[in-house]
This record gives structure tokens, sequence and C-alpha cells, in this order.
């Protein structure tokens, strides 16, 4: 990579702080400016240094992740969020959805994947671990699907909304259905206008809550 990625660390736990530090001391594209023990801390912080990720914890005193990622985006959209928790129930991931979160994992997940979010958050895409999707995806299944209630979207969206829960590319998705990519992109927005998104994570999250992802 070009530039170093600047990262806080946020959490309550000490041990679990100075964990995450010995993983990613050692990895050439990343750089810990400093560890926090809840959200409050990492205001100062960010005043004094450039920041680029902010990696945090849930369930924390003072000011939890959920509310930090909240005041994050207003104030400094530029500055990306990590989840990193031990909660995979589908209320907090929404919450954390709504809250305009960039990327969530389970704590108990593997170094490498744990590079992967950074550097995929770094360059502006959105990272859910897929035993986060799994997890969600399990809980929304488990609840009675209300086919009456899904909006009427047209066959050509149904499968540009079914390619992009598969995370295919605007182009991948042209070349697959034989359409041009300003056609997909079309689709795209006319999708997020539709189903009241605001980005792909909100179109995902209607696909699963209403078990598109199991039809033909």
């Amino acid at each position: 990579m070009e530039k170093t990625i600047n990262i806080i660390i946020v959490d309550d736990h000490q041990m679990f702080l100075e964990g995450i530090s010995a993983l990613l001391e050692n990895i050439e594209d990343f750089k810990i400016i400093e560890t926090c023990e809840n959200g409050k801390m990492v205001f100062p912080i960010i005043e004094q240094h450039s920041i680029d990720i902010i990696v945090t914890d849930i369930n924390m005193p003072e000011m939890d992740g959920i509310e930090l990622s909240k005041r994050i985006k207003q104030e400094y959209p530029d500055i990306k969020t990590l989840i990193l928790s031990t909660h995979s129930d589908i209320n907090m991931i929404q919450k954390c959805i709504k809250n305009g979160v960039d990327g969530y994992l389970l704590k108990n997940a593997e170094k490498e994947e744990l590079i992967t979010a950074l550097k995929e958050i770094y360059k502006g895409e959105k990272y859910f671990s897929q035993s986060v999707k799994d997890d969600y995806m399990n809980s929304v299944f488990t609840k009675t699907k209300n086919k009456n209630s899904l909006i009427q979207l047209s066959r050509r969206e149904l499968e540009v909304l079914k390619l992009i829960t598969k995370e295919y590319t605007a182009q991948e998705i042209a070349d697959k259905l034989f359409i041009s990519q300003n056609t997909v992109n079309t689709h795209r927005k006319n999708l997020l206008s539709k189903l009241n998104a605001k980005n792909t994570a909100g179109l995902v999250m209607y696909a699963v809550q209403n078990g598109l992802l199991n039809e033909d």
C-alpha cells in the first residue's frame, strides 16, 4: 500500500487491546496510534492525529461502539469503523449497519481475516465476515417470512439484487446478464430507491430478511 493505515483500537478489556495491538504492530501497512477504553477517549486523539480506521468493541462504558460509530460518521465521515465483537445477533448487526459501520467481525476471527477486513475498509469497501453473514441469515430465517410485505421488483431488478448479494461487481453483473454496466448502475440506483436503502449493505439486508437468497 502507498500509505500506512493509522488505527485506533477501542475496547474496555486491556487484554484484548494488547492482543490486537500485538497482532498488528509488525504488519507493514498498519500503525496503532492509540488504544482506548471507551468511545469518548477517541475524540481528543482524532483532533491530534490523522486517523484512518477505528477498531471498536460494542459494549463499553461511557460510550459504546455503536454510538461511537454514529458520531464518527457524523463528525468525521472519512474515518472508517470496524466492529470487533462477540455478538452476532440480528438486532446488533442491524443497529451497526444503521449507524454506518464499515465492517463487522467476530472476535474469534483469524488474523488474516482481520488484516483483509482492514485493507478492504481502507479502500472504501464494506466488510462483513462470512460467519457474521451466516449468523445473520440463520437468525432471519427463523422468523416467518411475510411475502405480502415484499416490495414489487421487476425480474431484472431481482436478478441484479441477487448478484449484488453475491458480491459481484457492476461489470461482472453486466457480463453475466448481457447488459451494459450503465444499465446495472441504473438498476442499483432504482433498488436503493425502492428499498429505501442507503448502500449495498442495506440491499443485502433486504434480500436476507425476505429470503431472496434461497430462491431460484
